[in-house]
């Protein structure tokens, strides 16, 4: 990926991260109806990104670092090392779906059940949240700082720009639920 699209995939985590302090602000509020739409965004969106990255660029980068072992240049890594900081990226975001999709399942049940005292149960979606929050900021260095930097010496141009293609397709593949015609009649 060339540099503009590299800087799209750090864009991204920078919308990422707006939508997180707004889920923060969300939660500080105890409004379980703005909080259940913001978490939704968020962990839609978030997912979003996990599937860009998942299908096109970690593949993309494990291919061609197979493809050109023996070859590398000073700034590509290892088959190991890139294999085993994807392996990792890969376990945070499965730890980032499996946090905010408890979280989404409290909120609700929250809503579904107005009555319900939301003291402890919004205590815990904050927990998972925070746990999400402190884990994607040395995440997003390893990609930044990294991951998003291989494709530069591993790829053609032409094939930098068949991935921002494919990375941007993702990127803007948002579900139905958040579409403006979703809402309408």
């Amino acid at each position: 990926m060339s540099s503009q699209d590299n800087d799209r995939l750090k864009q991204d985590h920078a919308e990422l991260d707006g939508l997180l302090r707004q889920l923060n602000a969300a939660l500080e509020s105890n409004d379980v109806t703005r909080i259940y739409a913001t978490l939704d965004l968020f962990w839609a969106r978030l997912a979003m990104h996990i599937r860009a990255e998942h299908l096109h660029l970690f593949e993309t980068i494990l291919q061609a670092v197979n493809r050109k072992r023996g070859a590398l240049v000073d700034d590509t890594p290892p088959v190991e090392e890139a294999e085993k900081t994807i392996e990792q990226l890969r376990e945070d975001h499965n730890f980032f779906m499996l946090e905010l999709s408890r979280a989404v399942a409290v909120v609700r049940g929250l809503l579904a059940n107005p009555e319900a005292d939301v003291t402890e149960p919004l205590q815990n979606v904050r927990k998972g949240v925070h746990a999400v929050q402190q884990r994607l900021i040395k995440h997003n260095e390893i990609e930044e700082n990294g991951v998003y930097l291989w494709t530069r010496t591993l790829l053609s141009e032409e094939e930098q720009s068949e991935l921002a293609a494919l990375v941007q397709k993702e990127l803007e593949n948002t579900p139905p639920r958040f579409s403006a015609t979703a809402n309408e009649p």
